[in-house]
């Protein structure tokens, strides 16, 4: 444009004019702001009839929390991200219902009413009565509700939480039995095997959260076993797992270390030469060698299970 008249670059009217913008903003005040006005005049409401009811239905599934604890930073994080997902396929044109909901299953609610009752075993639980003691669970459900209330509404997430659901409620509870049917019925339902923290006393995997609440420094019960390596000769080796000791295959060794063949009580001893006081007073050195010597080579396990899987283990450079 090569008009230099200022004039051309002026607004024609005061409507085009624009506010002063403040020189001091309150972004938490702006925020609590549009959050009234959201409020005031039911904008998620709205958003969520905009679609109308013919429009195709985005199932959005949330895992819901545990009923017991306040929300903290993993909740917020989550939940943003709850929330980004239904609004953009609302956007899309689908209609997007979503209720808040609470997780009263598992052991959360079982440690807070524990710990106020002084219960520590299910002896404990029959003497108090199981009626009572559900009746107990139930009652603290509901604990930090308006606690959630207000923080979900203050980072902006858009969900009806008048209307929650509850894991212990028997609609709910059907409703997932009825879907893990249509599961089992489709032949997708399968049995695995994995590794989880597990406990003894109430006979229940944990979830990571449940295992950290009873970590503790405890002394690991160490135990030194010896292995027959030939005629004569035993291999010794310190663990602070005896439990694995059935399914033992493979000793590890350390190929730069020092280790030791001593003559000591009629018997060879094999060990690292680090730890040989503190196995023998009186012995007699043999042979002295790094332990890459003992890499290949067979002894005895200490029992016969799981046998069949040394030979898939031979390719590996293991004491075997």
């Amino acid at each position: 444009m090569k008009n230099s008249d200022p004039a051309h670059f002026r607004p024609t009217s005061s409507a085009m004019r624009f506010s002063d913008v403040p020189t001091e903003v309150r972004f938490p005040q702006l925020e609590e702001a549009c959050l009234a006005f959201w409020k005031e005049n039911e904008i998620f409401e709205k958003s969520l009839e905009s679609s109308g009811k013919d429009a195709p239905v985005f199932n959005f599934y949330d895992g819901p929390p545990f009923a017991t604890g306040l929300p903290h930073y993993g909740h917020l994080l989550a939940g943003i991200l709850k929330d980004i997902v239904p609004r953009y396929w609302t956007m899309q044109g689908f209609r997007v219902p979503r209720r808040f909901g609470w997780d009263c299953h598992g052991l959360p609610v079982e440690y807070e009413i524990n710990k106020t009752h002084g219960i520590q075993s299910r002896k404990d639980v029959l003497s108090m009565g199981i009626a009572q003691y559900n009746e107990a669970c139930r009652s603290i459900v509901k604990r930090y509700v308006q606690d959630w209330k207000k923080t979900v509404t203050r980072v902006g997430r858009w969900v009806d939480m008048d209307q929650a659901y509850m894991t212990m409620d028997p609609s709910y509870m059907q409703s997932v039995w009825w879907v893990f049917h249509q599961l089992f019925e489709k032949n997708l339902v399968y049995e695995g095997q994995k590794v989880v923290p597990y406990s003894i006393g109430i006979s229940t995997a944990l979830s990571h959260f449940e295992a950290n609440l009873n970590y503790k420094m405890v002394q690991d019960p160490a135990i030194t076993v010896r292995f027959l390596l030939e005629e004569n000769t035993f291999l010794l080796a310190w663990t602070t797992t005896p439990w694995t000791l059935p399914s033992n295959l493979a000793l590890g060794v350390h190929q730069e270390m020092d280790y030791l063949k001593v003559e000591a009580f009629s018997q060879k001893w094999i060990l690292a030469e680090a730890r040989l006081k503190d196995f023998f007073s009186e012995y007699k050195v043999l042979e002295r060698f790094k332990g890459e010597a003992l890499l290949d080579r067979t002894y005895q396990p200490l029992f016969p299970y799981f046998a069949s899987e040394r030979a898939r283990m031979s390719d590996q450079h293991y004491l075997m």
